[in-house]
């Protein structure tokens, strides 16, 4: 399913199909609704629940899987993710928004910032600080909209509109203590948990968004004539729409390779073993992404830079790249965390 292994028929009453889902089956469906060319009616399905719910589901206690996740998996609810803060977007160890312990409460102050589906969400796991500095002083807790003190402001952004970007302040807001999820000071290792999961859904999204924009410029360039011919007669259109599909085929191929062993491993072994594989790939998808606008841009012409009309989809989709090349590791953090990861492997591998 999309929050990653197929759910707990016992917390939504229905059952997956027999032999169950598995990767290929979430990859063929976020690859096929993608096709709407909208990066923001993607997130606004996807988003919240895909990432905020997870943590509940592998590390919360059976008390906050039964309040959350049949509501949220049947639609009812809605829950998102909220780490990002003002002052700490990769930066994970560093966050700043703090919960106390009060007896049999945590009482939460902070910020958090580009909060996905934050504006009409009724959870949000949200990342703070119960202990000292740095990685091990991070703890997850799940706050609802609904308790005093939480405010939330809808940000206006370049792209993915309908995503629901939101600005969320905590101030004073009073968390029952059995809200923690999983225990205090595991909040960096259940972040970590599902980020190749997360990133590897972007990149099933963004490469079929490239894939939008060769179609779309393809289409275009059939019909479209200049110069007493059609666009697609003139050797340079042919060579930006070669290049297109190229990189798009080579990159949804090794999306199919890691897809394959992301079915095949443990989650363990996943996360030892496909962490920057999954950086990489993020960040192939994101550059193939931008590529794919911008050219489809050039060949679209002035009509790609109008709200609305033939080229709608080309205006849309080019601001939306930033949503994938930044948002789940930017492409600068991802290759320097693959390098430093693989790094680490040769050094261990030199001492046997």
């Amino acid at each position: 399913g999309i929050v990653g292994p197929p759910w707990d028929e016992s917390l939504c009453g229905v059952a997956p199909p027999e032999g169950g889902f598995d990767s290929f089956h979430e990859l063929i469906l976020v690859d096929e609704l993608a096709r709407c060319g909208s990066g923001g009616i993607m997130w606004a399905l996807f988003a919240g629940i895909s990432i905020g719910l997870p943590p509940i589901l592998h590390f919360g206690s059976e008390e906050l899987k039964r309040k959350v996740a049949p509501p949220c998996l049947r639609g009812d609810k809605f829950i998102c993710l909220a780490i990002t803060e003002p002052w700490a977007g990769s930066d994970v160890a560093n966050i700043r928004t703090t919960a106390k312990r009060e007896g049999d409460f945590y009482i939460v102050n902070g910020a958090k910032k580009w909060i996905t589906n934050g504006i009409w969400s009724d959870y949000f796991t949200v990342a703070v600080r119960t202990g000292g500095k740095g990685a091990k002083g991070i703890s997850m807790l799940l706050v609802e909209k609904a308790m005093p003190g939480v405010k939330c402001r809808h940000m206006k952004c370049m792209g993915v509109w309908p995503s629901g970007t939101t600005y969320i302040t905590f101030e004073d807001v009073k968390v029952p203590a059995s809200n923690i999820i999983g225990k205090e000071g595991e909040g960096f290792r259940q972040i970590m948990y599902n980020f190749n999961h997360e990133r590897w859904s972007l990149v099933c999204q963004s490469n079929r968004l490239a894939r939008v924009c060769f179609e779309e410029a393809f289409k275009y360039a059939m019909k479209r004539k200049t110069f007493g011919k059609r666009l697609i007669d003139h050797q340079m259109i042919r060579f930006k729409l070669a290049e297109m599909v190229r990189q798009i085929d080579a990159t949804h191929s090794w999306t199919e390779n890691v897809t394959y062993q992301l079915q095949t491993m443990k989650k363990k072994e996943q996360n030892l073993k496909l962490g920057g594989t999954i950086a990489l790939l993020k960040a192939q998808s994101s550059k193939v992404f931008e590529y794919c606008a911008r050219e489809a841009a050039q060949i679209f012409g002035g009509a790609s830079y109008v709200r609305g009309g033939v080229g709608e989809k080309i205006e849309r989709m080019y601001r939306e790249v930033r949503a994938y090349a930044i948002p789940g590791g930017s492409e600068e953090i991802l290759e320097d965390f693959a390098v430093r990861q693989a790094a680490r492997a040769a050094k261990k591998q030199a001492k046997l």
